[in-house]
């Protein structure tokens, strides 16, 4: 097999060559067909979260067809699409995943992190945190689905009802904020995009995907939010959220990692306004977002990079450069 790899955070990833590995019990082997760059990849390549196993092959968007199974596993064959999430095995012993919160579990193991990922021509996934792909997306299109679609239905479904949430802002317009605002939209929400100061590029696409406004998040629009996401990892934007939403609002913070959260006054926060985190996700997220995905008819923009090309995808990724999300090819 081909893999980039991470030996020490802040370095360059490598392409290495291995054998292929093998499948364990309850376990199959996937021929990646496309693997996203998410933001949570930068945050494993620059350190922001803890290096658990050296080297370490990131990507936990991963579109693969199973090419060998492990004994134990059922209903996969050969030749099946499968995708596999961030989320790749957790305990079911904790009292997290004995009350249906499996994404808290106290000993989860997360694909492309304490787990080998997707940026490699071949992947190890447990069967059971695998998900069948609807039809009607291409690999490349399924990717990005898998993390930045999951991730933001979780966030979208935690800012409210759409009944009691009409004008939801999301502040940071990348990979997660381009295809939940499909979903909004589709439910008939307003959706207010923020973007870094400046950039006309992201406040464009966010336009043209039906956003009712976009701008700078130095910038206010010209009514209250009821609720509001933060996809980018910058605390300062956790204050500025909570003076948009209107008294009853929610801010959902979405990443996995944040910049400090400087002081705020308490009166922002007043008004049974509401700040809440979203962690990792559940296999029933996947099984409840990517047929409504399918049925919505998402269409995600994505910029594709050979495997080798790596290094570029993060940086374009870190830089802003991409309206959309990146994938790699093997």
């Amino acid at each position: 097999m081909r893999a980039m790899e991470l030996d020490e955070p802040g370095q360059a990833l490598r392409l290495r060559q291995r054998d292929d590995p093998e499948p364990g019990r309850g376990e199959v082997r996937l021929r990646v067909a496309a693997c996203g760059v998410c933001r949570t990849d930068l945050h494993v390549v620059d350190g922001d979260l803890e290096q658990h196993r050296s080297p370490v092959i990131p990507g936990h968007e991963i579109v693969g067809r199973v090419d060998a199974i492990g004994e134990g596993v059922e209903d996969i064959a050969v030749g099946d699409r499968l995708g596999v999430p961030w989320l790749g095995w957790t305990c079911g012993a904790c009292r997290y995943c004995r009350s249906g919160r499996e994404n808290l579990c106290d000993n989860a193991q997360f694909t492309g992190w304490t787990r080998p990922g997707g940026f490699a021509d071949t992947a190890i996934a447990d069967a059971r945190y695998c998900f069948p792909i609807p039809d009607s997306f291409s690999d490349e299109a399924a990717a990005p689905l898998l993390c930045a679609g999951l991730i933001g239905h979780r966030a979208w479904r935690m800012a409210g009802e759409p009944d009691h949430v009409r004008r939801l802002g999301v502040y940071g317009f990348g990979a997660a904020a381009h295809l939940m605002s499909q979903v909004a939209i589709a439910r008939g929400q307003k959706v207010y995009a923020f973007t870094r100061p400046g950039d006309e590029a992201a406040q464009d696409f966010a336009r043209e995907l039906g956003c009712v406004w976009a701008g700078g998040s130095d910038t206010a629009p010209d009514e209250e939010l009821d609720a509001a996401i933060l996809f980018a990892p910058v605390g300062d934007l956790v204050p500025a959220a909570l003076r948009a939403v209107a008294k009853g609002g929610t801010v959902v913070c979405a990443g996995i990692h944040m910049s400090p959260i400087p002081q705020f006054p308490y009166s922002i926060l007043w008004g049974e306004r509401r700040l809440v985190s979203v962690a990792n996700l559940t296999r029933q997220d996947g099984l409840d977002f990517l047929p409504l995905a399918a049925e919505i008819g998402i269409e995600p923009r994505t910029r594709t990079y050979a495997l080798e090309e790596a290094n570029q995808a993060l940086e374009d990724l870190r830089e802003g450069r991409l309206s959309g999300a990146a994938v790699l090819k093997p």
